[in-house]
């Protein structure tokens, strides 16, 4: 890992203001799970101020890919913007601003990898405007499913007994729904 990347990385996760961002063993895995499937076509959706942005963006520079990331608040998306530069990853990011919902639905590239941490009452329906651009073998990590757990039932529910997918959940952070697509 580059001197500029890990600097900005103990920077983001000393930042009381960063409270929200994914937490760093659930990044490193999630980064580690792209590196391992040689994820070329990341999707984010929901990115703060980058931390877990620049965690996939690493993944990206070791297998040659791209993320590409969905910030409603063009307020973060600056600093994200900012965090990439200063890390020297802007080159594996595309920054998309807006709702992520519709941003992607104007998408066509096939989707390797995708990391959901946004509006918690949306996850399925990110969910839905991905599935269709992934192939067998496509993974969705979602995050906060243990934490708010509630909020989020409804979308293991839907994951869990999906007849396409295999889908657990890691206690690990704040709770990760890993999900594969195993037939098209």
């Amino acid at each position: 890992m580059e001197q500029e990347l890990f600097d900005t990385m103990t920077r983001l996760e000393m930042d009381a203001t960063n409270l929200e961002a994914l937490r760093y063993e659930s990044a490193k895995f999630m980064a580690m799970l792209a590196i391992s499937k040689q994820a070329k076509h990341i999707v984010e959706i929901g990115s703060g101020a980058g931390y877990s942005t620049l965690w996939l963006a690493y993944a990206a520079s070791i297998t040659g890919g791209k993320v590409i990331t969905c910030e409603i608040d063009p307020a973060k998306a600056e600093v994200m913007q900012a965090n990439l530069t200063g890390a020297k990853m802007s080159d594996y990011v595309e920054i998309l601003i807006g709702d992520a919902r519709e941003l992607l639905r104007h998408r066509d590239e096939p989707v390797d990898l995708v990391f959901i941490d946004a509006d918690t009452g949306q996850y399925e329906t990110y969910f839905d405007v991905i599935y269709k651009r992934m192939g067998s073998g496509g993974m969705i990590v979602a995050d906060d499913v243990i934490t708010r757990e509630n909020e989020l039932s409804d979308y293991v529910t839907y994951v869990q007994n999906h007849p396409n997918l295999e889908s657990v959940t890691i206690p690990l952070g704040d709770g990760l729904e890993i999900t594969v697509k195993t037939t098209e």
